[in-house]
């Protein structure tokens, strides 16, 4: 389901459900001659359009922290918006979420993920705006000192149970950690992944314009490759996400 073409009926629906509620998390970045700026965006919108009406998928965030590391600006489709902007955007988001009455709230990201655990700017700043939301949300519905009172003595407890607020928002990888998949940038792996999903948008014949090292693994990418990573994808987002 899409969140924009949803009545109030079946928004609260999907409220009293748990359904979870997605966004994806994209940047526009340089990917070489042969594929669009939008390959990182495109990998998480297509991915997810498969999960069909199990989950409830937000209009996607396209604008985050590119980085000029691979190209500038200039001319490259390379669009780098410094997270210090995306934060107040992004916290404001959650709150509002959160506000709505979702309890169940994800996001997927694939942009510069291979070393998730430590983070980079984009998904940072998205985690730290879910935590931000959160934190805000539980001071202004409980009071101050909402953590402290006795009531929530058996927050530990509960908090096994997965019943820790700070379960509410959660922001994931596209990919688990140590898929048997190509992790690259406009190589094999992503070339592999357009072919799959949105293949209208993959130019070969231009794979080889600018003479670029992180694209010279690109032509041994095939659409059935595509489809392989794709598979993984949909099977850690069903873990993630709580999907039978």
């Amino acid at each position: 389901m899409q969140f924009d073409r949803m009545r109030p009926a079946q928004i609260a629906d999907a409220i009293a459900a748990g359904t979870p509620v997605v966004l994806p998390i994209g940047v526009m970045e340089y990917h070489g001659g042969h594929l669009p700026s939008g390959v990182d965006l495109l990998a998480v919108t297509e991915t997810l359009a498969r999960l069909g009406d199990q989950i409830i998928t937000l209009p996607p965030f396209a604008y985050g922290a590119a980085s000029h590391a691979v190209a500038g600006p200039e001319g490259t489709g390379t669009l780098h918006l410094d997270a210090s902007t995306l934060l107040p955007m992004a916290e404001a988001l959650f709150a509002a979420l959160l506000a709505t009455g979702f309890r169940n709230l994800h996001g997927v990201i694939h942009h510069q993920t291979e070393g998730f655990a430590q983070g980079m700017p984009t998904d940072l700043t998205f985690r730290l705006a879910a935590r931000n939301a959160t934190f805000r949300y539980l001071e202004t519905t409980r009071g101050p000192g909402w953590w402290g009172d006795r009531a929530m003595q058996d927050y530990y407890a509960k908090a096994e149970a997965g019943a820790d607020p700070f379960n509410w928002i959660r922001i994931h990888p596209l990919f688990p950690k140590g898929a048997d998949f190509p992790f690259d940038h406009a190589g094999v792996g992503e070339t592999a992944l357009m072919m799959a999903l949105a293949p209208g948008t993959v130019d070969m014949a231009r794979v080889g314009d600018g003479g670029h090292w992180y694209t010279e693994t690109a032509p041994q990418a095939t659409a059935a490759m595509g489809e392989r990573g794709v598979a993984i994808a949909l099977a850690h987002l069903h873990q993630c996400l709580g999907l039978a």
